[in-house]
């Protein structure tokens, strides 16, 4: 199994991260304080964790705005991805437009990780690296990312980049113990043959599993967010159609849990740590006890027998 507590490569771009990102969808949600914004930044810097993840859409630029200002707040280094939505945008060089706008609101002269967000666009896919690669050239960007990419779109990325000697460095997806797609799909297979990292987001499936009992009525997120509102409808999708394969998971992460006194959300987050190197969790912290906790995963790993009754357990996600 694959040690959780290294340095991970951003595929062949030459970066290095921590074995666990940060994600900041949730910066500057009018349900999150500020203050407690920066002290899950600081306590993950503090913890090592100095990679983060942001997005032009996430909360309307402020999540931008907010990872901008606490770099000047607390300038120690960080690595930055951030990605440009291609739906809406009609010719290539609006790619590069999304980049500067996304630069102003961090403050920064460049992001070391740059992504296409979805691969829905008028734009062709070459067209969209042929950009890629221009804001490479000039400065603007260290590596280039994709996500939710297929693994046939992944290739076909990798190949334009290769005209410019540019590896292809991320595809971020989603990937968690409820959602083992990327296993069955061929995304994970062409990170390995193409030397891509996995970038999982929802890692903890959107709070699911955060639950510390097994019971019919897992935790789930309280507050009226689209992502919270979306997780309550998969849960109780998964109670009608799969009663007793989410109970027995549950039962099993808590049982590992409790054997080494840890959470059930390290338990999911360590498992994916351990189920290949390309892959690289990037956990929502909007406090200092995310942040804590999720660098806590680092800390530890599951035996053998315990990877493996959780790869049992959660089986039937793989569909």
């Amino acid at each position: 199994m694959t040690q959780t507590n290294q340095q991970r490569a951003l595929g062949q771009s030459g970066l290095s991260v921590p074995p666990l990102g940060v994600g900041t969808n949730r910066w500057g949600a009018k349900d999150r304080q500020k203050s407690a914004i920066f002290e899950a930044f600081r306590a993950s810097l503090e913890s090592g964790l100095n990679f983060f993840d942001t997005a032009e859409v996430y909360t309307g630029g402020n999540s931008e705005r907010l990872l901008g200002e606490f770099i000047h707040r607390d300038p120690r280094p960080v690595i930055i991805a951030s990605k440009f939505l291609p739906i809406f945008r009609l010719s290539p060089h609006q790619l590069m437009d999304a980049l500067d706008a996304s630069l102003k609101r961090l403050e920064r002269q460049s992001v070391d990780i740059y992504y296409v967000h979805f691969p829905i666009s008028l734009m062709s896919i070459e067209a969209m690296m042929d950009m890629m690669a221009l804001a490479v050239r000039t400065g603007k960007i260290r590596a280039v990312g994709v996500s939710n990419f297929s693994a046939q779109q992944m290739r076909r990325a990798a190949a334009r980049l290769g005209r410019y000697d540019i590896p292809l460095a991320a595809n971020q997806v989603q990937y968690s113990l409820l959602n083992r797609q990327p296993e069955t799909n061929g995304v994970l297979e062409a990170c390995r043959e193409l030397n891509v990292a996995l970038v999982a987001y929802r890692p903890l499936a959107g709070g699911l599993l955060k639950a510390t009992e097994a019971s019919a009525s897992a935790q789930v997120p309280t507050t009226q967010t689209s992502a919270n509102l979306l997780a309550r409808f998969v849960v109780n999708r998964m109670r009608r159609n799969h009663p007793e394969q989410l109970a027995t998971l549950q039962t099993t992460l808590n049982d590992v849990a409790r054997a080494h006194d840890k959470t059930v959300s390290q338990v999911a987050l360590n498992w994916l740590l351990q189920r290949d190197e390309h892959v690289i969790p990037i956990p929502g912290a909007t406090n200092s006890h995310h942040a804590l906790e999720n660098a806590e995963t680092l800390t530890w790993q599951l035996t053998g027998e315990e990877f493996a009754a959780i790869e049992q357990a959660s089986s039937p996600w793989k569909k």
